[in-house]
């Protein structure tokens, strides 16, 4: 449920030693012991030889501790130190002790000197989360002979090379088949290009409690079932129905959105909207367009604005939205609506006069990065804005690279200045709240990765708070539920490069 940055993990670390009174050593016993069991399942009783990679910090200490647990367990494990751990200090140094004592056979790294085809796996121990910048020396040489070995490699907490904050990774890095976060899974494992590094992450305990990250003010969270339940005291799943209500009952949404080049983006977020579950969908589109999308979607209303026969958005005043924003729940605006002269002082206007929930999408982004929105009014409803990496970058003037490089910390920035739900999508799409928590969302895969998906997410968002769902829950689980039908989708063409946006749509 939680994940921590480095310096988070150090924190906690401190409390259960210093405060709760938990031993260092017994910490790293549970570590070593925790590695040696997932290595043991990775094995599936076929794989024996291990070589144990081990670096002269904490992190080699839990390397060698799953060294000794592995030969109780029946393996042949080979330590090999990246130097001499006879001039080691503190915890590290007396498990290497306890391990020469114990019979752990061990060996000094030096390039080329490992017979690669003596072994099955390798577990690597070298750099831990602490780690900063390019590895270095020794350290590098052997992250190299280990990737290019074609061995799997189970990393200890964060593989060797690989940032934990924000998952830069740096040449060389490990390349794990699996990672072994231990207490909790770490920043760089759950944001790309981190996360392909990483392989599959197994969080496992080791004498920590979840609530020591709470109380240490950690507020940065992984979208599951304890997630959901935790922090809003909602159970994740199909939702069960009264069986009195109506359509009323699940509120009314309102998408302004479509153009004559573009009709297709209003046209697939007022469906997604209608699917996710609310009772009324009214689309707001120009004049112009709305004959040839009339009966396309025969469960919604159409609401055509006059256009002066433009067919696009251009002359049609921000009071047509905002008169038909009376009696609805949520606003989807921006989808396919195309730019126009004056369109960031249109959008301006109905931001600082309806009262209604925002969902801003699309063009009404792209309008926000040609405004300057710390001199737009404050909002008593919410406002949700759901830019992919090219629209933040205009957002906030960086470059695509720079977003990409911490998206939890822009998101969170973002978010708290503005005081906005930021969804910033992408794998492992990022939704940051205006009080600084941040949510990495774990479902959706590359396939998704296509025109049209964006506007399903903006309708099912504004579908759930037309629902009754509160914004901050109504955009975490609208992702997350985007993404699950993104999955069951893709799923049911395996042999397909792509999906469609209709297909996500589907399965909702």
């Amino acid at each position: 449920m939680f994940v921590v940055t480095n310096q988070e993990m150090r924190t906690i670390d401190a409390y259960a030693i210093e405060t709760v009174g938990i031993p260092a050593m017994v910490l790293m016993e549970n570590a070593g012991r925790a590695v040696a069991e997932e290595v043991t399942a990775y094995s599936g009783g076929k794989l024996r030889r291990w070589a144990i990679l081990v670096g002269k910090g904490n992190n080699g200490g839990d390397g060698v501790v799953a060294a000794r647990h592995l030969i109780e367990a029946g393996m042949d494990p080979t330590v090999i130190y990246i130097e001499d751990p006879a001039g080691w200090k503190g915890e590290s140094a007396v498990q290497s002790a306890i391990a020469a004592r114990f019979g752990v056979p061990s060996q000094i790294y030096q390039s080329g000197s490992i017979d690669w085809r003596d072994y099955d796996g390798i577990v690597d121990a070298l750099l831990g989360t602490g780690s900063r910048g390019k590895p270095r020396e020794s350290y590098a040489q052997l992250i190299l002979e280990a990737n290019a070995s074609g061995l799997p490699i189970i990393a200890v907490d964060i593989p060797s090379g690989l940032d934990a904050d924000t998952g830069e990774v740096h040449d060389p890095c490990i390349e794990a088949e699996r990672t072994v976060a231990l207490a909790f899974t770490k920043r760089g494992l759950e944001q790309y290009p981190g996360a392909g590094q990483a392989g599959e992450v197994v969080v496992r305990p080791i004498g920590i409690v979840s609530e020591w990250a709470a109380l240490h003010g950690i507020r940065t969270y992984l979208t599951n079932e304890a997630m959901f339940k935790n922090r809003f005291g909602f159970r994740a799943g199909n939702v069960t129905r009264p069986q009195d209500s109506n359509k009323g009952t699940y509120g009314h949404v309102l998408v302004a959105a479509g153009s004559r080049q573009m009709s297709g983006a209003g046209h697939l977020c007022s469906r997604a909207a209608l699917r996710s579950g609310c009772g009324l969908v009214t689309w707001a589109l120009p004049e112009s367009v709305q004959p040839s999308m009339m009966g396309t979607i025969p469960e919604i209303m159409l609401m055509g604005l006059k256009d002066s026969g433009l067919g696009d958005w251009s002359s049609i005043p921000a009071s047509s939205v905002i008169e038909l924003a009376d009696k609805k729940r949520s606003i989807v605006i921006g989808p396919g609506m195309g730019r126009w002269e004056g369109d960031s002082q249109w959008l301006r206007e109905i931001w600082g006069t309806s009262d209604c929930p925002l969902v801003l999408d699309a063009d009404a982004l792209n309008m926000l990065a040609d405004a300057d929105l710390d001199q737009w009014p404050s909002r008593r409803s919410p406002v949700i804005l759901t830019p992919h990496p090219g629209e933040m970058a205009r957002m906030t003037g960086l470059s695509i690279r720079d977003v990409q490089r911490d998206r939890i910390e822009l998101a969170r920035s973002y978010a708290a200045r503005h005081g906005v739900i930021l969804v910033l999508k992408g794998a492992r799409t990022v939704i940051a709240e205006p009080d600084g928590a941040v949510t990495i969302n774990t479902t959706g895969n590359p396939k998704m990765a296509v025109g049209g998906a964006g506007d399903v997410l903006a309708g099912l968002i504004a579908s759930l708070i037309a629902q009754g769902f509160s914004a901050k829950l109504a955009a975490v689980y609208g992702v997350y539920l985007h993404g699950e039908a993104g999955d069951r989708a893709a799923a049911a063409r395996a042999f397909s490069r792509s999906i469609t946006a209709g297909d996500i749509i589907d399965e909702l």
